[in-house]
């Protein structure tokens, strides 16, 4: 099974930007996206031709040209809910930062229960200042924390949890291009990156730097200014974070650093079920 997640910084742009070819190629089971920027009526026809064999949920929010995030799934996967109660604490829905599904896949052996999975998108909050010009870094932190605490109740119930996201913090040295210019800087902030690290505290697992953790200059996030991307001056703010019971699973995880046409790159996560 192959999960991608992407950050494509306003569908209406990337859709005429071989989005259509790159997304037959990558061919994902499930498909993640964050800020597509759009409400039901300006998704792309073209968009909407492309995922015929998909179904899809869509968190829009209420705030036009802004955020939003959508799961695109294979109409053959055995979806059980798409009912994600994160929105309801009402602080974090209207900027539509949250969808999840759950679904099942077979036992890999006769008589085995089936394997059952809740996937969360998510959108985490930026540093700009909220519409209403309040300052943004105690909803974020704020929002990290009702996180973790609504996944540790899934957890607490035995489910196979899988995250992905655009997490907009850098958690370790390793995962920015010049940390000791940026400790100061939001995205790198001590008290951002504690979130991290009280998540991987809580029994879950960075995918990408499990498989590599000394790999240096892998990042996900350029900047479209300053020849960013020539100069390889980046960020990793895209995750797959699972539980530990996911772990054994694992496949192989990968940035597709070289698909352009978004300042994020999309990411994959390949499950070997069966």
């Amino acid at each position: 099974m192959k999960i991608t997640s992407r950050n494509v910084n306003w569908i209406r742009a990337v859709i005429n930007k071989w989005f259509d070819e790159w997304f037959k190629k990558d061919n994902p089971d499930i498909l993640c996206i964050q800020e597509p920027k759009a409400f039901e009526h300006q998704i792309p026809a073209e968009l909407k031709f492309l995922i015929n064999d998909y179904n899809y949920i869509r968190h829009t929010g209420k705030r036009p040209w802004y955020a939003g995030t959508a799961i695109f799934y294979k109409k053959n996967l055995k979806v059980i809910s798409t009912k994600n109660h994160f929105w309801e604490i009402e602080q974090f829905h209207e900027d539509g930062r949250v969808v999840e599904i759950k679904f099942s896949i077979p036992g890999a052996k006769k008589n085995k229960k089936d394997l059952v999975f809740t996937l969360l998108n998510l959108y985490f909050p930026n540093w700009w200042t909220k519409a209403d010009g309040t300052e943004m870094l105690t909803y974020k932190l704020e929002f990290y924390e009702k996180f973790i605490q609504y996944i540790n109740a899934l957890r607490a119930n035995w489910e196979n949890i899988i995250t992905t996201w655009d997490f907009n913090i850098c958690h370790k040295e390793i995962d920015i291009a010049r940390p000791e210019e940026n400790k100061n800087s939001i995205w790198f902030l001590p008290i951002e990156r504690e979130k991290l690290d009280k998540l991987q505290k809580n029994w879950y697992v960075d995918v990408f730097r499990h498989l590599n953790p000394d790999l240096k200059d892998k990042y996900t996030r350029r900047s479209y200014r300053a020849w960013a991307r020539p100069r390889n001056v980046w960020r990793r703010l895209d995750y797959f974070w699972i539980s530990e019971n996911v772990l054994a699973l694992v496949k192989k995880m990968e940035h597709q650093d070289q698909v352009m046409w978004s300042d994020h790159c999309p990411i994959s996560l390949e499950l070997k079920l069966n």
